[in-house]
């Protein structure tokens, strides 16, 4: 049997390696991981959660019913869509006038949609229904999971890289700029966002994975979710 092949839409890079190093603590077996977005080869779309919304627009502008569906992605086994529930905070603006406009005309769900946290769960439902809208779709497909840490996969790297909680925010899910907090730390335990700083704490986070589902309540749905999808 073949290793399960998983495909991820995501934020960028830096988001891309910490899901990656949550994977291999959550499957058994490997497993071949492709990133469709960011992708080099099509700059037109950008990064950030921007770039996640103008893919999620090609695929509703193809006309399928769900991903599963759609021809050019039935060879996974799995699908995942990353934001950050920090994007609820956002707004079409901040993508340029076009995409407002185009936003209002097309109907997509409105930005910003933040509620108070906690609990995390709130926001995040929240921006599940703003990122269906952006697919077309009223629920997704038993291949596809959606991944939306609170209020950013920085949470899950502080958590994992601070398993006792020392020096960690209180409702550390409800925190934003989670980055900036790494660089306020003493200097030798700083970590600059960037795939070169955070790739040596990936291990951590697959070692210490346990840990971050206890803290953080995203990070054990995503660990649910992915393994209700491998059972389907």
């Amino acid at each position: 049997m073949s290793d399960p092949r998983i495909a991820l839409v995501a934020e960028g890079p830096t988001d891309q390696l910490i899901i990656e190093a949550a994977l291999k603590a959550i499957l058994p077996t490997p497993f071949v991981l492709t990133q469709l977005q960011p992708e080099v080869t099509r700059p037109e779309l950008g990064s950030g959660w921007g770039g996640v919304l103008k893919w999620c627009r090609e695929f509703q502008m193809r006309g399928y019913a769900s991903l599963e569906d759609d021809p050019t992605l039935e060879f996974y086994d799995g699908i995942i869509i990353h934001l950050d529930a920090d994007v609820a905070n956002k707004s079409y603006a901040d993508c340029g006038p076009a995409l407002e406009q185009e936003a209002q005309q097309t109907g997509w769900g409105t930005l910003p949609c933040s509620l108070a946290c906690p609990p995390p769960t709130a926001t995040v439902n929240n921006l599940t229904a703003v990122l269906l809208s952006w697919l077309g779709m009223l629920a997704i497909g038993n291949k596809t999971i959606l991944c939306i840490p609170s209020k950013s996969s920085e949470t899950w790297l502080a958590a994992a890289v601070f398993p006792n909680h020392q020096n960690l925010p209180q409702d550390i899910e409800c925190t934003m700029s989670m980055d900036h907090w790494f660089t306020q730390l003493p200097k030798t335990q700083r970590i600059k966002k960037s795939r070169r700083e955070y790739r040596p704490h990936a291990a951590t986070i697959t070692a210490n994975w346990g840990g971050v589902r206890q803290l953080c309540s995203q990070a054990d749905i995503f660990h649910i979710n992915i393994l209700q999808s491998q059972d389907r």
